[in-house]
């Protein structure tokens, strides 16, 4: 396997997330969990203590392949049309995880969650100063999002290995996007994007009382 196959690619995260919307602002969960493998890689390169996170990310994309492999696939092209369906058909455990541990609402709403840590972490790389320290950028993104999910022993593991970073203008190489200032200019046109997924995603889970999943 070669390193373009193996190797974090910035470019085609992004462009996986700016296709997940369609003309309706449906969110096509086909280009969300191809944006997602792509951040595995991601999550990878940052070192092997996020590979908690990125093993349960992976185990999540499983299920979702498996319910768009499904004889009821065509349920799950989008994200609206699967909360629509499991909701309707009463296949979301809203109480506690009993016959449905494994549904899609609950499943995608853990890629969510873990969306918004890396959206809050590539935002504040591509608003940063140059001397600016990623280890306090991901802290911060963390703590504002993922953290409130994990037990205390997680979260100190996870702070600690923050100060592993690189500096940013290693991190920003380390993308595969060009030098420094194109892979800021790469991220100011395509965040807004994941923004935009993030925010429909949450409004969706919010008016169907989904966001609190067991």
């Amino acid at each position: 396997m070669d390193d373009s196959e193996t190797d974090f690619n910035l470019k085609v995260v992004l462009v996986n997330f700016k296709q997940c919307l369609n003309e309706s602002e449906e969110i096509l969960i086909d280009h969300y969990l191809s944006g997602w493998r792509g951040l595995v890689k991601f999550l990878n390169s940052l070192g092997t203590i996020f590979s908690f996170i990125s093993k349960d990310v992976v185990a999540k994309l499983q299920i979702m392949e498996q319910l768009r492999r499904s004889p009821q696939g065509e349920n799950y092209i989008n994200l609206q049309s699967m909360v629509a369906y499991e909701v309707g058909h009463q296949l979301v455990d809203l109480q506690r995880r009993a016959g449905h541990p494994n549904s899609g609402c609950r499943t995608l709403l853990r890629l969510h969650r873990a969306l918004r840590w890396l959206q809050l972490f590539l935002e504040g790389l591509r608003a940063s100063p140059e001397d600016a320290r990623t280890s306090m950028l991901c802290t911060d993104s963390y703590n504002a999002s993922l953290a409130a999910y994990h037990p205390w022993v997680v979260r100190q593991a996870v702070t600690m290995a923050f100060c592993t970073l690189p500096t940013r203008k290693v991190f920003l190489e380390s993308m595969k996007a060009g030098p420094p200032e194109q892979a800021v200019a790469m991220l100011d046109e395509a965040l807004p994007f994941l923004e935009r997924v993030y925010e429909i995603t949450q409004q969706l889970y919010a008016d169907h009382a989904l966001l609190d999943l067991p």
